[in-house]
């Protein structure tokens, strides 16, 4: 009898020992859940393989973290993007399933998405109501930055996790770097952001990324309406009268000349000490959204105070990043035309 007891124990066990083997497959095998922007709780496929992002500012993370072989579909804009393109040329083959700004959900499906990445609303509820898994990516502050990558990292698996990881250290090192340099700073400036060169009287209010990084930077928004994206009258802007003026999606060279000869704006005392400039725009333009928020906080601080910043090394650092988190070779020609918000 105790033989046979024995028998069965030593069968069980051998079973048990030849079944363990496959216990990690079987649990890696399992589809996983992550939670969103909204709060939403979204199941994604055990490996996530294809991401349709359709959201431009995603598309550059995406990238950041190495995931950019996994784009079935991108946007228009992302896939006009000089340096993006640059970057990664082979963003100009991936679908871009858009008619003007609408989602052209047949041509959506096609490219069999595992995932969809989102911030515009109408659209989230397009892809939704195609039965896709939708993760919303939208954030508006630095916080919500930190939490968007994380997220991102998620959503791609692999090796992304690691790479924010390393982000975020970059992040967090550049805005302590700043700090300390500016600490003893009494003077700020009034810095005034305009979204782009199309229409000079949409701005960035305060409660922003925008206005988060005017005040690492040691400076002070000259909107004290909050918002993103907002509308003033050119009579605002005018009582504001900004030290500084900073265009985003345009050069310094076309800033300057757009308010130059803007007869609303000519006299402004940033257009006549010549403290206008264009934002630097990479892979996405550094202002808002981009993973390059790492470098506009630097910028940003070495143009309100070159001296407190003048050890840094603005061409120097945004070459290292773009070999760190692109693993492309920015010449310094290159360099120096991203700063200056060059295409």
């Amino acid at each position: 009898m105790k033989k046979q007891i024995l028998k069965l124990i030593t069968g069980i066990a051998t079973f048990a020992l030849g079944i363990t083997p496959l216990m990690p497959a079987i649990q890696a095998a399992q589809p996983h859940t992550v939670t969103d922007m909204d709060g939403q709780q979204v199941k994604l496929p055990p490996k996530v393989n294809q991401v349709a992002d359709l959201w431009h500012a995603n598309n550059e993370v995406v990238l950041l973290l190495g995931g950019q072989k996994k784009l079935v579909a991108t946007t228009p804009m992302i896939k006009k993007t000089p340096w993006f393109k640059t970057v990664d040329p082979q963003i100009t083959k991936v679908k871009s399933p858009f008619a003007g700004q609408e989602i052209q959900v047949e041509e959506l499906l096609k490219t069999k998405p595992d995932v969809v990445i989102a911030a515009d609303p109408a659209q989230i509820k397009t892809a939704k109501e195609a039965k896709l898994p939708v993760v919303n990516a939208m954030f508006q502050d630095f916080a919500g930055l930190r939490k968007s990558i994380k997220l991102t990292a998620q959503v791609l698996g692999g090796n992304a996790p690691q790479v924010a990881k390393h982000y975020l250290k970059t992040l967090d090192y550049n805005i302590q770097l700043v700090k300390h340099n500016l600490q003893k700073v009494q003077s700020r400036p009034t810095v005034l952001h305009i979204v782009g060169p199309t229409d000079l009287t949409k701005v960035d209010g305060t409660k922003t990324i925008v206005d988060e990084w005017i005040k690492l930077a040691g400076g002070k928004n000259a909107i004290q309406k909050s918002g993103n994206m907002i509308s003033v009258t050119s009579e605002e802007l005018v009582k504001a009268n900004p030290s500084v003026i900073i265009i985003g999606q345009t050069s310094t060279k076309h800033a300057r000349q757009l308010l130059t000869k803007d007869a609303r704006f000519k006299n402004l005392k940033a257009v006549k000490n010549h403290r206008v400039y264009g934002n630097p725009q990479g892979a996405f333009p550094w202002d808002r959204y981009s993973g390059e928020e790492a470098l506009q906080i630097l910028w940003a601080a070495k143009l309100l105070h070159p001296k407190q910043m003048q050890k840094v090394d603005l061409t120097e650092e945004t070459q290292n990043f773009y070999q760190k988190y692109y693993h492309y070779h920015l010449s310094n020609q290159q360099a120096h035309a991203i700063l200056a918000g060059e295409e």
